[in-house]
Order: C-alpha cells, then structure tokens, then sequence
C-alpha cells in the first residue's frame, strides 16, 4: 500500500490484520509509516521495489497527478517486472483513470492492470473497516482485488473501469447536499433560538437523518473543524460528477449550486478544514436580517 494519510494508514492496519506478514508499503517518509510498520508491515525502498513482491498494490492519494507519479516516475511501479493488480482508492477521473490504465498496460505488456475503488465513509469508516467501497474494473482484475478489499470493508463491483469513481461522484453529490442543507438548516435554527444539540439529535430520528448528520453533528454544535477529511477536496469531486453529468446530458441545479458553494468556500480560505466547515462558511455570508 501507498498513500499512509488520514484514510490511508486505518486502512493499512486493517490489511495487516487480515493478511499477517503480507502487507508491504513505502511512502516518501519512512516516519510517517512507524504504526503500520510497528504492526507488521514490510518496508519497501522504492514504489518499483514494492511492486515486484506483490499481487496487488493499493494507493490511496489525492489525485491522479500523484497516482501517475508512482506509476510511471523514476522507480515507480510500472518499471517492475511482476504481475499485478493496481488498485486506485482515490477518487479521480473516470476519463483520467481509463487514460491512466492504457498507459500503465502499455507501459508493461499487459502485466500490470487498473481497478478504481474510491471509497466513502471516512476515517471512521477506515479505522472500522467499514468503508463502502466502489469498484470499477474488469472482470478478472476485479476477482483478484475484492478480497484484499474486504479488509478495509464492503466492495461493491459496479461495472468497467471507471464505474467506482463515477459512483464516488454522484455519493459526493449527496454528501455535499446534505452537509449543505444541515448546515443552512443550523443556521436558522440557532439564530431562530433553538438548541442545536437537541434539534440535530431530533432530526436524526426522523427522515432527516442521515450518516452524515450522525458524524458531523458533534462537530457542527461544538464548531469543530479541525479536518478528518479537507473541504477542498469536494471540488475536485464535484467537478468529476460536473463532467459525468455533461456526458450524459444531465440537467443538474443542485450540484451546479453546491460547487458555488464550495467555490466560494475555498476562495474564502477554508479548503483545508473538515467539510463540516461549511456551516461556518454560511454563518459568514451575511448577518440576519
């Protein structure tokens, strides 16, 4: 595994755990790998040295500049000589994850191959091992993935490669809205009077609930924004499901409303605190009236 952030090292430690002294990684800091590596992971010099004593290699980066570095920069994983199965938990592209994959079996005579599986439910859901896991690949590539998967959660096949990170768009797609209209949805209320705490712990028994508003209430009522996963990345994503939409002729008001929203939210400086930050992004759009 490459990649040993917020999401990546739970998900590490889950691999670990299910397959004991078969977990390789490597990263550009050996420190940053000193809990996988104190829990039975092997260290790996180079992403090329990495590859050649494995089947499968799961990266978990911010995009796809990042994941064509590892592939193809010096040493990187396509210069191995093994077989194997590269599996892409970030979210990116589908059109750049299709591109990416043609190089990467050209590169290496069809040894290595790509399977997209971004993932959703956070660092909660990495540190349970119950991320939702969208997956996108062929068949045969796929059927050697999904039980290194199963590790860190539920992966789903989708369909061809590009499948996982389409449905990783249209799930940002919720998940933006609804922090969106629970955040606007505090702002009245507080301003309206209400205890907070005990409107969003009502709401959450009703059709109002949701698994967003279950992990970022706390956050919400405390204005903790200190980030589990960065608010800037829901533009990158929201572009991805902008340009999936435009494929397939889709009319789309609310998503063309929350990348405003998110626009502006990172225009103001606040890209790099938790998504729930945009509750204070919308406190700060104009005073009551």
């Amino acid at each position: 595994m490459i990649g040993l952030g917020n999401m990546g090292t739970p998900m590490a430690l889950n691999l670990i755990a299910a397959f004991p002294d078969r977990v390789s990684v490597t990263g550009r800091s050996k420190s940053r790998a000193a809990d996988v590596l104190a829990a039975g992971a092997t260290w790996a010099e180079t992403p090329a040295q990495l590859a050649d004593t494995s089947d499968v290699v799961i990266l978990m980066v911010p995009d796809l500049p990042q994941v064509n570095e590892l592939l193809f920069g010096d040493k990187g994983i396509a210069a191995a000589d093994t077989e194997c199965v590269v599996v892409v938990c970030s979210s990116v592209s589908p059109t750049g994850i299709r591109s990416t994959d043609e190089r990467l079996r050209e590169r290496t005579d069809g040894r290595m191959r790509v399977v997209d599986a971004p993932v959703s439910g956070g660092t909660e859901g990495a540190s349970a091992a119950t991320l939702s896991i969208m997956v996108g690949g062929a068949d045969g590539d796929v059927a050697i993935a999904l039980p290194v998967l199963a590790a860190c959660g539920t992966p789903v096949h989708l369909g061809p490669l590009g499948s996982g990170d389409i449905a990783k768009a249209c799930n940002q797609l919720i998940v933006a809205a609804t922090m969106a209209a629970v955040s606007e949805a505090s702002v009245i209320a507080e301003r309206s009077g209400l205890d907070l705490d005990t409107l969003l712990t009502l709401l959450q028994g009703g059709y109002a609930g949701s698994r967003v508003l279950e992990t970022k209430k706390d956050r919400l009522v405390a204005r903790d924004y200190s980030p589990s996963g960065v608010a800037r990345f829901m533009v990158k994503d929201l572009s991805f499901a902008h340009a999936a939409a435009v494929d397939t002729a889709t009319t789309t008001p609310i998503l063309d409303a929350l990348r405003s929203q998110f626009d502006g939210l990172v225009a103001a400086g606040l890209g790099d605190d938790d998504l729930a930050v945009i509750h204070r992004y919308i406190e700060d759009l104009d005073q009551p009236r």
